[in-house]
């Protein structure tokens, strides 16, 4: 029987080919690290149970899209069914660290008006000889992209918890603030659960344009 859960989150792992999003996400939902993985053909597909505090349970799907671009009209039908981003570079690449905008442009692009979270992920960080990208770099990134940043290795399991535990509490905290607005079509999030009133996003900022005026 599978685990009750309140709410189901949809994610999509972005990013160049090779920069080790289906390893992340096998260390993640599986445990393992495999040296060798078979590069993405068009979407697979997992499923991980997360626990943000006692009794609040969060199923998440995960859309691993293959990086190259043949395979990019294939990947784009999955963003509209997205609630979360895991935007990842290699930091060993410094190609894959500069696509990154392109990746974050073209999803937002695709989804407008509509909003996805993101996380960006400088992965292999366990290959601090062959770093290309150094932190401050990446995190001027994220901030200027408005997203939270952390680095990570599928290889020694560095921070691979903490990345999809931070995505999540993201995404629910969008929900709680009412920056993602779920409907019945939209599959990105399902809840179990009465999410809040979604006004209180907008009268929260009404009083910071009060405040702000001068007059």
């Amino acid at each position: 029987m599978e685990p009750r859960w309140q709410h189901q989150f949809r994610v999509i792992m972005l990013g160049d080919s090779t920069v080790g999003k289906s390893s992340l996400l096998r260390r993640y939902t599986e445990g393992i690290f495999l040296d060798a993985i078979n590069q993405t053909v068009g979407v697979d597909f997992y499923v991980q149970f997360v626990e943000l505090e006692p009794g609040l349970r969060v199923k998440l799907q995960f859309w691993d899209t293959a990086g190259q671009e043949r395979f990019r009209s294939v990947t784009r039908s999955y963003y509209r069914n997205s609630a979360g981003g895991m935007l990842l570079f290699d930091l060993t690449n410094r190609t894959s660290f500069e696509s990154v905008r392109r990746w974050h442009r073209e999803v937002t692009d695709t989804l407008q008006p509509s909003r996805l979270v993101f996380l960006l992920v400088g992965h292999k960080s366990d290959l601090v000889g062959q770093r290309r990208v150094a932190r401050r770099e990446a995190e001027k990134l994220a901030a200027s992209l408005g997203v939270q940043y952390v680095e990570t290795s599928a290889k020694d399991a560095t921070n691979v918890v903490q990345a999809f535990q931070m995505l999540t509490l993201a995404i629910y905290q969008a929900l709680q603030s009412g920056r993602l607005s779920p409907t019945g079509a939209w599959d990105g999030v399902k809840s179990r659960v009465p999410l809040p009133i979604q006004h209180k996003a907008g009268e929260q900022e009404k009083e910071e344009e009060k405040k702000k005026c001068s007059c």
